[in-house]
């Protein structure tokens, strides 16, 4: 590469060196890979994409050539890339909450469904229509200018970015969609060698100066239909593409400054109840933790009560001045505080509609989506959100949020929401009572009758079952209905697979696609409710695999879902025992101090005295015992 790339000036306008390294950057790309028009026609199948189609055009011209072998390898490149998009795509929809996606998506693949291209036009939308919308959503009007810091202790910066951390971080970008500034993955990834230099000048100046580039402010919204037939705006989920170097230096900032600040959180913030966007929380933590503060609550109370909050266009409309004034307690140097509060501030969006593109609104409120320091700005944004009474508890997965009253404290219901409600007004959101539920929970197979109370909280439905993060439970811990709506999906899967097995698709590609939309949704948050699941549930969960297996969308000789729901309980709970800092490591016993074993056991941990057949069922109690049987146990405690 003959054109040199110049190392970024500290001393000068950190914008003006930013717009010198982009002009560079963009001129070069330009230079060595311009662009090519390719032909996408309305008779492609949607897996045609433009990569797939030039490469069509070099095979076809290779085989007039006579080039046979060359055209062959390229023949292999283009199956394998077709295989890559059909996986991706399927794995998207979830098959358990939106079949009717499901299938639209496999009519889309294989080329018998026309209607998409033209639902851009049937909805009567404008793309001005819906950023305006958008814009409407993320707008505060009481809005505030955050403050920033005066007093930026350089010294307090020796954690500079090195040449090799960013060289191996675009060594391992994958496929992402560019952003507004031009700037694609795969460019930034082949020219590492070149960039990494002056690029790691242009971020560690950011960081150092809390300038945050312009071409890093604006981001292309690509609408999703949520429903069938969209006709409002509000039936569009935005989806923001934001630019691939700015999430490069988001993710070392959460990495390296905010993630550490939530382990010493100051007075008035709490990480703990929150599981999600941070270091071991995912879904299955955030159900292991609800159902074991349910059960253990269930010891002595009949009945507990859980509240399924639903905030309104929560990560959209988050108060700006809200976040940073809770970021501004967490222990950051002032140079990343005022770094953060200079990327929320002066966002603006577009949005990309069919062919039509709107113009540019400025917003006041959100997180920025699509952002990687979005996540864990909403995990700050609810770090001051607590219970009003002692005994009440509330679990967080971003803003899915879990309040647990028990029977004791049903006095507090009405005020506990009630504050709820304050905290959502003091951070620009709205608590949408028509969308939050209440469900009762009641110890299966109690002796005792238990008398559940009228609803404390007016506007809340109360149900019979309640949809945890995906995973369905009843009033009185049965999975039967998940399992059913597992079974129901996942069988309109396999005639989804057998469509595509009908069009061409490779058995390997099939199996590969069977294990990204089928397996992993049999398997998801296994280790939170497999414990709950009866014999007959089980049973009918082996037999559907074992069917698949015969039927050839997976390995006959693969593990059955008992050993792939084991080995997920194996690995959480060895990731919970090896981590000090993990989210669920409150819930072990204390580790033994004696020195001899009676038998090889696979924790160090106490065991506690056996209580409530239900509360064995949580997973921490489960993979305590695990492989001891009950002689042994007794042999142990005694």
């Amino acid at each position: 590469m003959s054109d040199p790339i110049h190392t970024v000036n500290s001393d000068g306008d950190p914008q003006a060196e930013y717009d010198k390294l982009y002009d560079v950057l963009l001129e070069l790309l330009d230079k060595y890979y311009p662009e090519r028009t390719v032909t996408i026609s309305s008779a492609d199948p949607p897996y045609v994409t433009p990569v797939v189609k030039h490469m069509l055009r070099q095979k076809n011209h290779l085989m007039r050539k006579g080039r046979i072998e060359e055209a062959t390898a390229l023949a292999v490149k283009i199956g394998v890339a077709i295989n890559n998009y059909t996986s991706s795509e399927l794995s998207r929809v979830d098959v358990l909450c939106d079949p009717r996606g499901m299938w639209k998506k496999v009519r889309q693949l294989t080329g018998r469904d026309k209607s998409s291209s033209a639902e851009f036009h049937n909805s009567g939308l404008t793309a001005d229509q819906l950023n305006d919308h958008y814009a409407a959503v993320s707008n505060d009007l009481n809005y505030e200018v955050p403050k920033v810091k005066s007093t930026v202790n350089i010294s307090s910066t020796s954690s500079q970015i090195t040449n090799l951390r960013l060289f191996n971080i675009l060594d391992k970008l994958r496929p992402t969609a560019t952003g507004l500034d031009n700037i694609p993955a795969w460019f930034l990834k082949i020219g590492a060698p070149f960039f990494t230099a002056p690029l790691v000048d242009m971020l560690n100046l950011s960081l150092l100066s809390s300038v945050v580039p312009r071409q890093w402010k604006s981001a292309c919204i690509l609408p999703l239909p949520k429903v069938s037939t969209p006709v409002d705006p509000a039936d569009f989920r935005p989806i923001s593409i934001t630019p691939v170097l700015s999430r490069v230096l988001e993710r070392i900032v959460v990495t390296d400054y905010i993630y550490p600040s939530l382990q010493s959180p100051p007075p008035g913030l709490n990480f703990t109840d929150q599981f999600a966007f941070q270091p071991s929380a995912s879904t299955t933590v955030a159900i292991i933790h609800l159902l074991h503060t349910i059960t253990d609550l269930l010891k002595s109370n009949p009945y507990v009560i859980v509240y399924a909050l639903d905030f309104s266009k929560a990560f959209d409309s988050v108060r700006q001045s809200a976040v940073l004034e809770k970021y501004s307690r967490l222990n950051l140097p002032d140079n990343i505080y005022n770094w953060v509060e200079a990327f929320f501030r002066g966002h603006k969006h577009c949005t990309r509609f069919g062919d039509d593109i709107s113009q540019f609104r400025s917003i006041l409120a959100s997180i920025i989506q699509g952002s990687a320091i979005g996540p864990v700005s909403y995990v700050v944004t609810a770090s001051d959100l607590h219970v009003a009474v002692s005994g009440n508890f509330i679990d967080k997965y971003a803003d899915d949020t879990y309040l647990i009253i028990p029977s004791v404290n049903y006095g507090s219901c009405a005020s506990e929401i009630n504050g709820v409600e304050r905290w959502a007004a003091a951070n620009n959101l709205t608590l949408n009572r028509s969308k939050s539920v209440e469900m009762v929970f009641v110890a299966p197979r109690t002796k005792r009758a238990v008398v559940i109370p009228s609803p404390a909280v007016p506007g809340f439905q109360r149900v019979e079952s309640m949809k945890i993060l995906g995973v369905t439970f009843n009033r009185k811990f049965s999975v039967t209905d998940h399992v059913d709506h597992l079974l129901a999906a996942c069988a309109q899967s396999l005639f989804a697979l057998r469509t595509l097995r009908h069009h061409g698709l490779p058995v390997t590609a099939l199996q590969l696609v069977f294990q990204a939309t089928v397996l992993s949704k049999l398997s998801y948050a296994s280790s939170a409710w497999w414990g709950f699941a009866s014999a007959e549930d089980k049973a009918r969960l082996e037999a559907f695999v074992s069917r698949c297996g015969r039927l050839g969308y997976r390995a006959a000789s693969g593990p059955t879902l008992s050993n792939i729901c084991a080995e997920a309980d194996d690995r959480l709970f060895t990731k919970i025992a090896g981590n000090p800092k993990h989210l669920l490591r409150g819930l072990l016993p204390p580790p033994r101090d004696n020195h001899y074993e009676l038998r090889d056991r696979t924790h160090n941990f106490i065991l506690p005295a056996r209580s409530t057949s239900l509360f064995d069922k949580n997973f921490i109690s489960r993979l305590l015992f695990k492989n001891l049987n009950y002689s042994t146990y007794s042999q142990l405690t005694q």
